[in-house]
């Protein structure tokens, strides 16, 4: 069924997927904070801020207007960075139509209540949209996705009609979409893996090989699921598309923002300058803050999480956090073997 549906941000995430949306027949609506963008967009069909080699179609309108972009809307999907997620739930409340279908694509927490989108969500919108809402998640690097190249995903939600609803709007012969019901383990999974590709972006950038990378990556998929276990998600979720998946592909490919920030970082950069340098959000820095402070909350020990904030936060050389990490006690692999493992 042909949908007209609203994308609410177009960086280049939001820009990908309006084009997967239009690609499907759907009307797109592509709102923009900055009305100058908006006219570019409409005029080129082209984001040239954030996907510049990338044709849009003709059905993708981007407008500056919130109200404009949402009303009478039956889909809404959100791509916005995770600290702005609370303030535009805020302003789209009133907007939104009271079925309408509401779909993130948001990984990240919110640093200062340390809440998943969804909860954040369910804060600011009526309970009849945030009983229904979903997420979507899974290895998709948006500079391939408008590329049409080949992209598997994943959408997360408590209700199966709003995942089901959300697989038919997205799912084509570029972009397979598969269904889970554990959102909390797709949000958690989704957001954690940013800081290990910070890690890997680093052990890259201090010039360390696979080896390294491989430990990383295997290392930090033992902590992201252990955090999110004790927060409630479901085991196989980290070992499907929103979880190994989603970490490999942000861990071992230059077009991850949080890959290109560790890498710099590893050069020897400071934080401040990588930022100014990419120029756009790299989540897994606000992510890294949040996961510290939850990690120690719920008493889940996440050491490359640990070593990673003092890396960005409290001045630590990377390679004396790579020592830090080195140097740990011996211990068993699997931890269930280890009775006294927290």
């Amino acid at each position: 069924m042909i949908q007209n549906v609203a994308v609410i941000g177009a960086g280049s995430w939001g820009t990908a997927l309006a084009s997967v949306l239009a690609d499907n027949g759907h009307q797109v609506t592509l709102w923009v904070r900055n009305a100058e963008q908006a006219e570019s967009i409409n005029s080129n069909h082209m984001n040239e801020k954030y996907l510049p080699d990338a044709k849009l179609s003709a059905s993708i309108v981007a407008t500056s207007d919130l109200n404009a972009a949402v009303s009478g809307k039956p889909v809404v999907l959100l791509a916005v960075p995770s600290h702005a997620m609370r303030q535009v739930c805020r302003d789209l409340a009133p907007m939104l139509a009271q079925d309408v279908l509401l779909l993130h694509a948001v990984k990240g927490f919110e640093l200062e209540s340390l809440k998943r989108m969804s909860e954040v969500m369910h804060e600011e919108l009526p309970k009849s949209i945030a009983t229904r809402l979903a997420v979507l998640s899974g290895p998709s690097h948006a500079e391939e996705v408008v590329r049409r190249q080949p992209t598997t995903v994943v959408v997360a939600s408590e209700s199966e009609d709003s995942m089901l609803h959300a697989q038919d709007l997205l799912m084509n012969g570029n972009f397979r979409v598969y269904t889970n019901p554990d959102l909390v383990g797709a949000e958690i999974a989704g957001a954690l893996k940013n800081i290990i590709a910070l890690g890997a972006g680093m052990s890259d950038g201090l010039g360390f090989g696979d080896n390294a990378k491989a430990a990383l990556l295997t290392r930090g998929l033992a902590e992201i699921s252990r955090l999110g276990l004790k927060l409630g998600a479901l085991p196989p979720t980290f070992s499907g598309l929103a979880g190994i998946g989603d970490l490999v592909a942000t861990c071992t490919s230059k077009h991850s923002r949080n890959w290109r920030a560790g890498f710099l970082l590893g050069q020897g950069k400071k934080l401040d300058d990588v930022l100014a340098e990419i120029g756009m959000v790299v989540e897994g820095v606000r992510t890294t803050q949040a996961a510290n402070v939850i990690a120690k909350r719920e008493d889940v020990e996440m050491p490359i999480t640990h070593v990673l904030y003092g890396i960005l936060f409290e001045g630590k050389d990377p390679r004396q956090g790579v020592e830090q990490l080195m140097g740990r006690l011996k211990t068993y692999e699997m931890e269930y073997l280890n009775p006294d493992h927290k």
